[in-house]
């Protein structure tokens, strides 16, 4: 979809967000992976915030109807690699594990839904895009 990307930056930003919330996925399953390994510390993949300032490096950005919509002006979306950190065990008691099921299953939980819904909003964009092609029919 080369084509596509340089033509319509909503296609290219839902994109880039598939690719960053699959790596957030796999951080969050190693974590579960390793929940009962002894010495393993928690991983967490942040990108939301590289994201934000990649869609408002831009000088000049369009008038949009209201401040959460997503900018029309095109944006270089491939610096956004995220950060990757890791949380060390500073209890200094048990197996030195510091991953906790419950809470990374709540990640895994949203990490989910905001996939989906991407994916949603992807395959609307790709049918008005059809649509038009097909002359409104």
């Amino acid at each position: 979809m080369p084509g596509i990307q340089q033509f319509d930056t909503t296609i290219q930003l839902l994109q880039k967000v598939l690719d960053l919330r699959s790596k957030n996925q796999e951080i969050i399953g190693s974590n579960i992976a390793n929940a009962d390994t002894p010495g393993y510390s928690a991983q967490s993949f942040a990108f939301e915030d590289q994201l934000k300032n990649a869609l408002s490096e831009n000088g000049l950005r369009p008038v949009t109807a209201h401040p959460n919509h997503i900018p029309l002006s095109s944006v270089n979306l491939e610096q956004v690699t995220g950060t990757v950190s890791v949380t060390r065990d500073t209890t200094g008691i048990g197996d030195k594990n510091n991953v906790s099921v419950d809470q990374e299953m709540i990640r895994l939980s949203q990490n989910e839904i905001l996939y989906e819904t991407a994916v949603t909003m992807l395959n609307k964009k790709l049918s008005l895009l059809k649509y038009a092609a097909n002359g409104g029919a």
